[in-house]
């Protein structure tokens, strides 16, 4: 039994690089879908370009953490906020503050709220949701997004587990998974499913980028192709067309050049067609109304 391919490109909105990336690989690629991050300057760019994309699944790219900006007026969140307005990058101490502070917690529900808002303001049918920096594996955070999610017609959530099997049949291409990390996040992924499904919420089986994160060659997009198992997969990517200075300063990463150009790969697109897999996004799964990669043109 072939798998359900998702092929996702995180931080949609971040950057006009990353929203060029989004666009020509979807195109003429193999992207499939788009997690936007939707307090960014650049994602009104981000919002046309997917309406000039019907097939691309858009889902939201909840953001808490990361330095970036807020959707809501900082004043509003004093509490989680830096003296530029930017929400925090300590994940560590961020999530004990969340564990601590009652103001936090009501803040972060209110941005989170106000996320899920503006994305329904741009009228794109939402298809999932996850969290930058996989920051959803917070209880609260996570619970969060699915009373908020409730509201806006959430149906699906990413969950972030790479199984050890498919990060070492992929080590050949970068270094071998650590078992006490993968046991950790195992452990966060069990729960988050147990907690998805008990919410009526559907969550991929597994994924791949967790180890790669931000550094997926087309060799490395290649041999996680050839090794996926049945199930649901999300493939996760940040790509961008270019990463110079003005790139880098927001948050395009060293390598998301090469993350573009694995997409764009005839050597992934040909290791693709050839599992006869159904792809496209979260709302996909039940049927084949997507399953046809190789109608969208070269």
């Amino acid at each position: 039994m072939a798998p359900h391919v998702i092929i996702t490109a995180d931080d949609f909105g971040l950057d006009l690089a990353i929203n060029e990336a989004v666009e020509k690989s979807f195109r003429h690629g193999i992207l499939t879908a788009a997690s936007l991050m939707i307090g960014q300057p650049p994602a009104p760019d981000a919002v046309e370009r997917a309406r000039r994309l019907p097939g691309l699944r858009v889902g939201l790219h909840v953001a808490v953490t990361g330095g970036v900006l807020p959707v809501l007026p900082p004043g509003r969140l004093a509490d989680l906020v830096d003296r530029s307005g930017r929400l925090p990058t300590h994940l560590t101490a961020f999530g004990l503050k969340l564990a601590m502070s009652r103001a936090a917690r009501r803040q972060v529900h209110a941005e989170i709220r106000a996320q899920f808002e503006a994305f329904a303001a741009t009228g794109l049918e939402l298809d999932h949701a996850n969290a930058h920096q996989h920051f959803h594996l917070h209880p609260f955070v996570l619970g969060s997004i699915m009373r908020v999610g409730r509201d806006f017609g959430l149906k699906a959530v990413r969950l972030p587990y790479e199984p050890l099997w498919l990060a070492d049949a992929v080590a050949a291409t970068g270094p071998r998974a650590g078992r006490m990390e993968a046991a950790v996040w195992a452990l966060g992924a069990r729960w988050m499913r147990r907690k998805l499904r008990a919410g009526g919420l559907a969550c991929n089986d597994y994924l791949f980028g967790l180890r790669d994160s931000g550094q997926i060659e087309e060799r490395t997009m290649c041999a996680a192709l050839q090794n996926l198992r049945p199930g649901v997969v999300e493939l996760y990517l940040h790509p961008a067309t270019r990463n110079g200075a003005t790139e880098r300063a927001s948050g395009v990463g060293p390598h998301a050049q090469e993350e573009f150009a694995s997409l764009m790969s005839p050597a992934a697109r040909a290791q693709l067609l050839a599992l006869g897999s159904t792809v496209g996004g979260y709302r996909d799964i039940p049927d084949t109304a997507f399953a046809s990669l190789a109608a969208r043109g070269a």
